[in-house]
């Protein structure tokens, strides 16, 4: 109950904020498949792919965003580790207009597990995880946004079945959009979104304290009119620590989604 109140009093607070802007409320619903689910660089549901559909709302034009997403696995007896995810965040931009202006994004995320982990007899599986982002779209005359993001991981209830995934995360980026001729034949030109991070694990999952992975990844969208986008995506794990993951991992992910 403590749980519920909290997130209904953080997005009360937000409803406030935004109901004296003047902007319309906007967002984007999505679906999209992975071959393989990947989180924090573990193997979530083994080898199995996922299907994860998300709402994900701009409040008005006040930085504040909403997201809901559901994590639901695609081979049997994933049910236990199926996931709702909800997410406050507040975005905005420091020294516009300057080489060095910065980008950033606060936030808090509730991991609740509606079957859950805590059918084993802990007292609950839920977490949460408070984050924030840094990145420098201009700082690159090359066009490449350097990031970086921190995640604090915790449980909800000081006693739970998932105390060993308490930790840091320390994620270092590297975003490019490259441009390359269109791949339809009514499309001039086509933008591949690379990316590449390094990963820090501050004892999340009771791993080492070590540089844990890095993935690297491309993806590029396809305009399927009425505000639809059609986005496949591949992406490469290195896993370097055996703690989060003994061998590497590669997984494409299909995803269709609607801006209104």
């Amino acid at each position: 109950m403590k749980k519920v109140i909290l997130l209904t009093a953080v997005i009360l607070l937000s409803a406030t904020t935004f109901a004296q802007a003047q902007e319309e409320l906007t967002g984007t619903v999505d679906v999209t498949y992975q071959s393989q689910y990947i989180w924090r660089g573990f193997e979530w549901f083994g080898e199995d792919g996922a299907i994860l559909p998300s709402v994900d709302l701009d409040l008005y034009g006040t930085g504040l965003g909403l997201k809901v997403l559901w994590l639901k696995g695609m081979g049997n007896g994933n049910n236990l580790m199926e996931r709702l995810d909800f997410t406050l965040s507040y975005s905005n931009t420091l020294y516009e207009y300057e080489t060095y202006a910065t980008d950033y994004q606060v936030g808090w995320t509730y991991y609740n597990f509606p079957d859950g982990l805590s059918e084993a007899g802990a007292a609950s599986s839920d977490l949460q995880e408070f984050f924030a982002t840094l990145s420098w779209p201009e700082i690159c005359p090359e066009g490449v946004v350097p990031s970086y993001t921190v995640f604090r991981l915790s449980n909800v209830e000081e006693y739970s079945s998932s105390n060993v995934y308490s930790g840091f995360l320390h994620v270092l980026g590297l975003g490019y959009d490259l441009p390359v001729e269109g791949l339809l034949p009514d499309t001039p030109e086509q933008i591949l979104h690379l990316s590449a991070a390094m990963v820090y694990n501050d004892g999340v999952n009771g791993a080492d304290h070590d540089w844990s992975h890095a993935v690297f990844g491309v993806s590029t969208g396809f305009d399927l009119g009425n505000d639809c986008t059609f986005t496949p995506g591949v992406y490469y794990q290195s896993s370097m620590d055996d703690s989060v993951n003994a061998s590497d991992e590669f997984w494409c992910s299909l995803g269709v989604s609607y801006v209104f």
